[in-house]
């Protein structure tokens, strides 16, 4: 080897092989040694990135400047963040453009590989995941494992059914779009429950929610909306298959963790439906929803069926939650949301303006992504039996009075035929059936909780 002669290194080696990466990459190896610098100040991020591009160049400098405009303080847990804002300022852009007009693309003469760490977060309920190997430690997976569920590339889906993570089961709504479940396989249902766990219920979830809320439920959102001379009830179309991965990323940033672990988290989370099940949609719903519903569930979404998915759906709804809350404020009305169905309740204010309101409510909610299902908006005034999620609530929360016939019907057949003649849906435990229900009632109505619970008591097991 002549003295003008560079050493051979295996990095040196890797290089030779890729000589010409591509925009992206240099903007993301910038980021990388922006974010490794031991300063944050102009010199600091000078030196690191003509370390990387093995020369200070021109453009350099003017990069700098607009990054620590941009970030008064390194954002340490989002490099992918800093390199599209390096990618897309005009000093880089104009030494791409340089760049091509001379036929000299941008080279790397470095490649920077150090993990970052995540910011703090102000959240101390909120675990501290910085690398995905943490992540991977905290779900009990190999780093390959960890690849193998959140799919990055969105390759599981083209795999054959057998390797899939998925099962499919359309449901059939007479006159009414049909409805896809997306069952997780039970390995990743189980890692999706330890994400659940241990990531998503120490977020807070807007006051608003009542569903898939610990100590929330459909009893206490209808209990706000006794008692009022109008009830409004929305329902939102294809509620889950609209929640997008960009929102369920959104929700993780926010949360604190870092974007390599947020990215891989909505991998788990979040899945696109192969070309074969959408294929085989049985028939209902117009052709506009069905096109609708078709490209929502092409595109990476909370799958229905996925343990993880109602609560990352509350929490992609916090904005819209609060917005819809202050609406309500202004019309002096009260807000509740279960899951897809919205209420809305208030006094005269809101009675002589309620077609106002709809469509100021129908506005915000097209904005944040989601549309109303408008055959199911329903207007009762005090005069007319005032539902929200199935619980009347004229006066007090109460049970349908054809509900309770039928179960109390039920329960006598039971005690005079026995209660398999009974069990037509051919329950597991029929008996934990019927106590459900009864519990649910009581909830509603505690003196015909008290007489449910009689008649069932007669009952030969």
């Amino acid at each position: 080897m002549t003295g003008s002669q560079k050493p051979v290194t295996p990095a040196s080696s890797v290089l030779s092989r890729t000589p010409r990466p591509t925009d992206s990459a240099v903007a993301a190896t910038l980021a990388q040694a922006f974010l490794n610098s031991s300063r944050w100040t102009s010199a600091g991020l000078i030196e690191a990135g003509a370390q990387v591009l093995g020369a200070r160049r021109r453009w350099l400098g003017p990069v700098v400047t607009l990054v620590l405009r941009s970030y008064p303080r390194p954002p340490v847990d989002a490099p992918r963040e800093l390199g599209a804002m390096i990618l897309g300022c005009e000093p880089f852009a104009q030494a791409r453009a340089k760049a091509a007009v001379q036929r000299k693309p941008l080279r790397l003469a470095h490649y920077v590989l150090e993990p970052m760490v995540a910011r703090e977060n102000g959240q101390p309920r909120v675990p501290r995941l910085d690398t995905l190997a943490d992540l991977a430690a905290m779900l009990e997976l190999t780093g390959g494992e960890l690849e193998w569920f959140a799919d990055p590339q969105q390759w599981n889906r083209l795999a054959v059914p057998a390797l899939q993570h998925y099962r499919y089961v359309w449901r059939r709504r007479p006159g009414r779009l049909p409805r896809l479940l997306e069952i997780p396989a039970p390995r990743l249902r189980g890692i999706q429950r330890t994400v659940l766990r241990d990531l998503l219920y120490p977020l807070e979830i807007h006051d608003a929610a009542h569903g898939f809320v610990p100590g929330r439920s459909a009893v206490t959102g209808a209990t706000r909306h006794t008692g009022q001379d109008l009830v409004l009830t929305l329902d939102l179309v294809t509620f889950f298959a609209r929640v997008t991965a960009g929102k369920v990323f959104g929700v993780l940033r926010r949360a604190g963790y870092t974007e390599a672990v947020a990215h891989r988290l909505v991998g788990l989370c979040t899945h696109v439906v192969p070309p074969r099940v959408l294929s085989a949609m049985p028939p209902g719903g117009s052709p506009t929803e069905r096109f609708a519903l078709r490209q929502a569930l092409s595109q990476p979404h909370l799958p229905q069926g996925a343990p993880s998915s109602p609560v990352l759906a509350n929490l992609s709804l916090r904005r819209l939650d609060a917005r819809l809350t202050g609406l309500a404020d202004s019309f002096e009305a009260v807000y509740t949301r279960y899951a897809d169905d919205l209420a809305f309740s208030g006094g005269k204010k809101l009675a002589r303006r309620s077609a106002a309101f709809i469509r100021f409510a129908t506005v915000t909610i097209g904005e944040e992504g989601h549309g109303v299902n408008q055959p199911k908006s329903r207007l009762r005034t005090a005069g007319e039996r005032q539902q929200v999620t199935s619980v009347v609530v004229n006066e007090r929360t109460n049970a349908v009075r054809s509900e309770f016939d039928r179960l109390k019907a039920t329960l006598h057949n039971c005690w005079t035929h026995g209660p398999d003649s009974q069990n037509r849906d051919r329950h597991a435990d029929f008996r934990a059936h019927l106590l459900g229900r009864i519990s649910w009632m009581a909830s509603l109505n505690s003196d015909r909780g008290a007489r449910l619970l009689r008649d069932f008591q007669r009952i030969q097991w």
